[in-house]
């Protein structure tokens, strides 16, 4: 398995408009998150990277919503997403659209995104499935360093694995969108064989375990030991 952490540095687009059927693959990540953004609610919610910000969430009842990206039109913070200015659980949601999909440390990211987020707080995140028709123009070499194909794409088994390790509890996985050229991205194809779309999403929320034990259940818990009926000390007299 490839290292998920790389040197090379990643150039990510600006728009969704610079990727072939790009405002397809929008339309269809926004109908895919509609529900779960009316479930959340908080403060503040940071959409992290280009793609994130034109992400259109305003069925989400935060009000509050940050761009964030190092450089790029529609942003109220520019900084790394490697390195968020923002204190640790002080989020309550974090959307990555496509963010990993052109980061140089996809696991670090979701670490930095883990220590912003407040408990219980949501992540969505999305993707390129690499067994897709995408995935499949990523093999051929012309095509290579061309968008969407020179960007990195993780199975959702292997996300899975990070979030776990995170301790996020998954709420909603899914592929989608396996026909690229399609608005809709055929539905009959992608009713009955989703796992071959070309676009994936997870919905996540951060768990916390306490570290500390109660002190009253802790004491309860102990238990004491009884005299053995019959007991009786000895001891050896010294010579």
């Amino acid at each position: 398995m490839k290292p998920a952490r790389i040197p090379k540095t990643y150039q990510t687009p600006g728009h969704w408009a610079e990727l072939p059927w790009g405002e397809y693959y929008r339309d269809a990540l926004e109908y895919q998150m509609r529900p779960w953004l009316a479930k959340m609610f908080g403060f503040h919610l940071v959409k992290i990277g280009n793609l994130s910000a034109e992400i259109n969430t305003e069925s989400c009842a935060i009000s509050h919503q940050v761009n964030v990206a190092i450089q790029g039109e529609q942003l109220q913070v520019r900084a790394d997403p490697l390195a968020l200015p923002f204190a640790p659980r002080a989020i309550d949601a974090c959307l990555l659209a496509h963010t990993i999909s052109w980061s140089s440390d996809p696991h670090g990211l979701l670490r930095e995104v883990d220590r912003v987020l407040v408990d219980d707080g949501w992540l969505i995140m999305s993707s390129f499935n690499p067994f897709s028709l995408l995935g499949i123009g990523k093999l051929l070499p012309f095509r290579r360093q061309r968008i969407p194909y020179n960007s990195r794409m993780f199975t959702l088994a292997r996300q899975l694995d990070w979030l776990a390790l995170l301790n996020f509890e998954v709420l909603y996985q899914t592929n989608f969108q396996v026909l690229p050229w399609n608005k809709q991205g055929g539905k009959l194809l992608s009713t009955h064989l989703p796992a071959l779309g070309c676009m994936q999403v997870i919905v996540a929320r951060k768990r916390t375990i306490p570290l500390t034990l109660n002190p009253m259940k802790q004491r309860s818990a102990k238990t004491q030991l009884r005299p053995a009926v019959g007991a009786t000390r000895q001891y050896r007299k010294p010579n």
